[in-house]
């Protein structure tokens, strides 16, 4: 039988009681991935999520310059010839996210949820809503006013995204995710129609805000991310371990 004493602490029993803090692994990556490279990744993380039936692994990464063409896209929502990505050292991939086309590279941060959903909730339509809080809260902690637009997903300033979301989930397992732009060089969008949307464009946080810190940006992902999904996030050392006892090697540093 417990004995409390106080009502706080009874208080304190019932909350921790009723809502019990879920934990994912968060993995940063501190050089360039190329894009074939971070499928391997998210598959890795997506067999040990499923094998060990944990909560989730957040990735989080650069990726070296890409276009990807999700599985509404096509090739009609590229503008620039093979010759120009060469020119760019562009690689062009296709990928099983949802989507049309799009661009990541350097000054981009890319962030690959590997959410056991079985552990959350069963909705796709309410995981895309808080990746879309999570960005939203992200931007507005610069001080700029960011929201959704009807119709679209992602979020925008204005009528200019900001932050793309596509993502894959098979067997209520996540995968792929969402990318918000820092510095990115927006001059590369201009070599397709971003997410096949021709009326609209993409700006970055440091259109509004001078100096934006990649890693500031990461804390505060990861601090949202926590908020929305109501986890824990354990951080990278301890995955690179948990990944050693599982034989799997995500150690790019």
């Amino acid at each position: 039988m417990l004995v409390y004493d106080s009502k706080e602490n009874l208080e304190d029993e019932f909350w921790k009681g009723l809502f019990k803090l879920r934990k994912c692994y968060v993995k940063e990556f501190h050089k360039l991935i190329s894009y074939s490279e971070g499928i391997e990744i998210q598959q890795k993380a997506f067999d040990f999520v499923i094998r060990n039936n944990i909560d989730g692994i957040l990735l989080l990464l650069q990726h070296k310059p890409v276009i990807t063409i999700g599985k509404s896209g096509g090739k009609n929502n590229i503008l620039a010839s093979k010759y120009e990505l060469d020119k760019y050292s562009i690689d062009l991939c296709h990928t099983s996210r949802g989507g049309n086309v799009t661009y990541h590279g350097p000054g981009q941060l890319v962030g690959y949820p590997i959410l056991n959903l079985n552990n959350f909730q069963k909705d796709i339509h309410l995981y895309l809503r808080q990746l879309e809080l999570i960005l939203i809260n992200t931007v507005r902690e610069y001080g700029i006013k960011a929201g959704i637009k009807p119709k679209y997903t992602g979020v925008w300033v204005g009528d200019r995204k900001i932050a793309a979301i596509g993502v894959g989930i098979r067997k209520w397992i996540t995968r792929h995710g969402f990318a918000i732009n820092i510095s990115v060089n927006k001059e590369h969008f201009k070599l397709i129609v971003p997410c096949g949307i021709k009326e609209f464009g993409v700006c970055s946080l440091e259109d509004f805000t001078a100096n934006v810190d990649y890693n500031d940006v990461v804390q505060k992902i990861e601090n949202n991310f926590k908020m929305i999904f109501e986890t824990d996030l354990i951080k990278e050392e301890t995955v690179d371990n948990l990944f050693e006892r599982s034989n799997l090697n995500l150690r790019i540093t």
